[in-house]
């Protein structure tokens, strides 16, 4: 079983920072990409913030400039660092990663997508 496991939402002031955590755990054999999506309420979810299969980073428009991605690949952990927050942030942030699990024979199974429960982060005054 393959789990990934979100922290570090909340509640935050507008102009504020949040740094948000998601580490991947369980039976894998390799991770090809992680990144983070957000869903606000009556919108379909959308990128905010990705790794490539090639170690680059990809930021949606609005967020460039204020959002930062970053990894830690020992612990299969990703993170984005969220300044100057706006009210139009507010939203669930989910994490995603495309990798490939362990079979349990001693197998590798092919790619696909994971998705952690989400973290829901409001900001308000």
């Amino acid at each position: 079983q393959v789990q990934l496991v979100e922290s570090g939402g909340g509640l935050v002031q507008p102009g504020g920072s949040l740094t948000l955590s998601c580490a991947a755990s369980g039976s894998i054999f390799s991770i090809n990409f992680m990144g983070w999506y957000r869903q606000a309420p009556g919108k379909q979810r959308e990128l905010v913030a990705a790794f490539t299969s090639g170690g680059t980073t990809n930021y949606a428009d609005y967020v460039k400039g204020r959002f930062t991605i970053s990894r830690d690949n020992a612990k299969n952990t990703v993170y984005l660092q969220m300044n100057s927050l706006s009210p139009e942030d507010t939203a669930v942030y989910y994490c995603n990663a495309n990798l490939r699990p362990k079979s349990g024979f001693g197998g590798v199974l092919p790619p696909r997508d994971y998705w952690g429960q989400g973290t829901q982060v409001t900001v308000s005054s």
